[in-house]
């Protein structure tokens, strides 16, 4: 391998965005992190001026002149790479004045703002989920102990009764006992979450989405319109179908309530989904991650309970059991996902992200 390629494969490998500008401030090279950040191909930015990136065109070219002028580094920040027909990025970055084959170029370093506050946040929401299981598998083992006590005594004294011909009432009492505590039995099992291993196998997200979709429509009957925005490139994922039906399928019924709730003009919930390139989920990066979000126009969490959703018990209205979301996420985390939300009046989005082994 020559230097050149072995420094353009380096470059090519890095997490960092980064661009190379000529002495007339025209993009020589980009790296695919630079790609994966603006979701655009290197044909488009190739032969492009930094005016044509930059929002803020009078302060970046001036930054970019004034380093190729001096030799020396300069560092800006919040500045928003803005192209056409591309996402806009909210970055930090750097320019260092460098010479290749006796010509000036700049070398730019970009560290995307907004994703660095996604994966510190993500690491809040897994800290937080993790502290949270501990101490209901502490309080789940406390709780079950007596409740089969509870229901073994129950069951000896339903026995006597019946043997002994004790009017009907006093053994529907005992019959009462034995139900509630089936209940309570079934609510612990349920904030443990699934006893058994994952059945991994190649899926496809459209697979889960379509089971929730049918199912979702055989109990609407037209009242909610659900429409789909996929995007039918996305690879074959691994892991538990019915896992996977079950995350969605409640974040859906979310949506679906709370439309229903709120009696929405025109209630409407969007299933999108989306193939994202180099993502960091809670500190691993995966090089292909498949984004689901599951989009409503209803009235959007209150801000009060925002921050807790996912906590077990926390809910939105007043008959849900708050488990809802604390198992979807327990189930996307099993499949070293996460799920995010972001709320406001109109637009309430929870998006799942789900690595891609390719």
């Amino acid at each position: 391998m020559t230097s050149d390629q072995l420094h353009r494969s380096l470059l090519d490998n890095l997490n960092t965005a980064v661009l190379l500008f000529n002495e007339k401030l025209v993009v020589e090279y980009l790296n695919p992190a630079f790609e994966a950040m603006l979701k655009v191909g290197s044909t488009r930015l190739m032969g492009s001026t930094a005016s044509d990136l930059f929002r803020d065109t009078g302060n970046a070219l001036k930054t970019l002149e004034t380093s190729l002028a001096t030799g020396r580094p300069h560092t800006r920040r919040h500045e928003y790479i803005d192209v056409y027909g591309a996402e806009t990025a909210h970055v930090d970055y750097s320019v260092t004045p460098i010479e290749l084959n006796y010509q000036k170029m700049l070398l730019m370093e970009l560290q995307p703002i907004d994703r660095f506050l996604k994966i510190n946040r993500e690491e809040a929401i897994l800290s937080v989920h993790d502290t949270s299981k501990t101490l209901i598998r502490g309080l789940a083992h406390e709780i079950k102990n007596p409740l089969g006590g509870i229901r073994g005594a129950a069951q000896l004294l339903d026995e006597e009764i019946a043997g002994q011909s004790i009017d009907g009432e006093t053994r529907e009492l005992c019959q009462i006992i034995m139900t509630e505590t089936d209940r309570l039995r079934n609510l612990v099992d349920r904030l443990l979450g699934p006893n058994q291993l994952p059945r991994v196998e190649k899926i496809s997200i459209h697979e889960v989405t379509e089971r929730v979709v049918s199912l979702m429509q055989a109990e609407l009957q037209g009242k909610i319109l659900i429409d789909r925005d996929y995007d039918p490139s996305i690879p074959l994922l691994e892991g538990d179908i019915e896992q996977l039906i079950q995350a969605v399928l409640n974040v859906a019924r979310n949506a679906m309530q709370s439309l229903i709730d709120s009696e929405q003009a025109a209630p409407r919930i969007v299933f999108k989904t989306r193939v994202h390139r180099s993502f960091t989920i809670a500190g691993a990066r995966h090089k292909m991650i498949c984004k689901l979000e599951i989009i409503d126009n209803g009235p959007g969490i209150s801000e009060d309970i925002k921050e807790r959703i996912f906590f077990p018990m926390i809910s939105g209205r007043s008959e849900g059991s708050g488990l809802g979301l604390t198992i979807s996420q327990t189930a996307v985390n099993g499949h070293q996902g996460i799920i995010e939300c972001e709320s406001k009046p109109g637009n309430t989005c929870f998006t799942i992200y789900l690595p891609i082994k390719v």
